[in-house]
């Protein structure tokens, strides 16, 4: 992990309850899937979701002039460096859009990395990881890598030896967490986690309908030693945002539920 004071103090900011877990909501889909969350909405999604007790919100650098600055008082804010498109010849291909220095301008508190491992773009994307996580040691900033296996040399993308792999590569690169796919089984979840040396956030996967579905998901993976979850469609595509992160919060936080009841009243004011 970062060493550096500031990456210390903006890691303590990430991981804010204290207990080594995150709840993590990606909203940067727009980017590469277009108008997924309407742009004069995402103020206004972001603050019920800081409401509700989400930890943290990944947004990219033109998203974050348009969201009031009060609602990362109790959330933290990381910024998103890489981006394609759905209309691209190769949406897996990853390329960085924002660097680390204009992350820390824009006030974040993590940085954030896309790498579809075994896609034809890999190379270029391995070496935009390194590049970055040795900016985010210059800034004293951490790194949060989103890694996938996803590409054409992917026959399975949740064989459990690659997203293994995914994940060990990002934290001997200099990531501070991964993100990563849950794979068939919590035990093998739990083997991926065990050997990581840093938190993995298991990503959301396919979207459900049932809220109770994306609760027991979550419930599973921590229970399998994730240290969390980064989940978006599954949040922002709910009826009630807020109210699904409040139950969200409660099963990765147990211990603060009392903490959050202010919040939780707010969210349900607004659900």
């Amino acid at each position: 992990m970062n060493t550096t004071f500031g990456a210390q103090v903006r890691l303590r900011r990430l991981f804010r309850v204290g207990d080594g877990k995150l709840l993590m909501v990606p909203l940067d889909h727009p980017v590469s899937d277009g108008p997924v969350i309407p742009g004069r909405g995402m103020d206004r999604l972001v603050g019920r979701l800081a409401e509700g007790g989400a930890d943290a919100v990944v947004l990219h650098r033109g998203a974050v002039r348009h969201v009031q600055h009060q609602w990362f008082a109790q959330t933290s804010l990381v910024v998103h460096l890489s981006a394609s498109t759905v209309q691209a010849p190769d949406p897996d291909a990853k390329y960085l859009v924002c660097s680390v220095e204009t992350a820390v301008r824009l006030g974040a508190d993590a940085v954030s990395v896309h790498v579809n491992l075994g896609s034809d773009g890999e190379r270029q994307q391995v070496a935009d990881l390194a590049a970055v996580a040795d900016g985010c040691d210059r800034w004293g900033i951490p790194l949060v890598a989103m890694m996938y296996p996803r590409g054409p040399r992917i026959a399975d993308p949740y064989d459990p030896a690659l997203i293994a792999h995914a994940a060990r590569l990002a934290a001997d690169l200099g990531a501070d967490v991964v993100k990563t796919l849950h794979p068939a089984t919590v035990a093998e979840l739990a083997d991926i986690a065990a050997d990581c040396p840093v938190p993995i956030l298991v990503a959301g996967g396919p979207r459900r309908d049932d809220p109770d579905a994306v609760v027991d998901f979550t419930r599973q993976a921590l229970r399998a030693g994730a240290a969390g979850v980064a989940m978006g469609r599954n949040i922002f595509q709910a009826a009630h945002p807020s109210a699904l992160v409040s139950r969200l919060a409660d099963v990765v936080h147990p211990a603060a539920g009392a903490a959050r009841e202010p919040q939780r009243d707010l969210a349900a004011a607004h659900a």
